[in-house]
């Protein structure tokens, strides 16, 4: 594993595909605040790594918001970036997340299907249960894997990608993400992160053909991620 900052880790790499646990804070891609964004960040890093003379190509596959933790995919060529933007169009990259919330899920397992509306003015996303216009379809399916005294953990598949979806969904039943203030849970995180982590993306290799699985570990600064992820494992057992 090759750590380039006290944050970041590559956790794959191959000629055609760069895959990074991204850290709290960090943007994905340039935005209005004008922070450096990961991608340039990693454009650098692989510029001075291998000595390059020119531009560095490195493409947006997909994104994660700001203060969410975990697997972030990157193209290193213009045919992997191709290739990959039609293979999340098909939806044949698969995507697990880890959840923490303070609220028990009345479910142990479900799938969620709601009509969600994205506004811009005030960068936050609304769920609807019945179809209204303008609305697009999120589905996903979640299942508690682990708690402790006070906290739970949910593993959730996407069905589909929207603006805030994992986040505003969570809400709608009731458990909103620990420190996301947005979508109503009632404190935040010190670090300004929300306890929402991209744990695992699979996918066939774009170029090779070759099926690719790859996990992010939890942020490791945070014991409670530490507790749940060990007693997630410990009910896998």
């Amino acid at each position: 594993m090759n750590i380039f900052n006290s944050t970041m880790q590559i956790l794959y790499e191959d000629n055609h595909i760069l895959i990074v646990n991204k850290a709290s804070g960090e943007i994905v891609q340039g935005d209005k605040t004008g922070d450096e964004p990961l991608v340039e960040t990693l454009k650098r890093y692989i510029k001075e790594r291998d000595s390059k003379p020119g531009q560095v190509f490195l493409g947006v596959v997909h994104r994660l918001d700001r203060p969410v933790t975990g697997v972030v995919m990157f193209a290193k060529t213009s045919k992997a970036l191709s290739r990959l933007n039609a293979m999340f169009a098909a939806g044949e990259v698969h995507k697990t997340y880890w959840a923490i919330s303070r609220n028990r899920p009345a479910a142990a397992s479900a799938t969620l299907t709601h009509y969600i509306t994205s506004v811009e003015r005030n960068n936050k996303s609304y769920a609807t249960l019945k179809p209204k216009e303008g609305a697009k379809e999120a589905r996903l399916a979640y299942r508690l894997i682990a708690s402790s005294d006070r906290y739970h953990l949910l593993e959730v598949n996407l069905m589909t990608g929207r603006k805030h979806q994992i986040r505003v969904q969570l809400s709608s039943i009731g458990c909103p993400v620990k420190g996301d203030l947005k979508y109503g849970d009632k404190r935040s995180n010190p670090d300004g992160s929300i306890s929402l982590h991209a744990r695992r993306i699979t996918f066939i290799h774009p170029v090779s053909k070759q099926p690719v699985d790859v996990t992010a570990p939890v942020p490791e600064n945070d014991v409670l991620w530490k507790v749940l992820e060990e007693g997630a494992e410990t009910a896998e057992q």
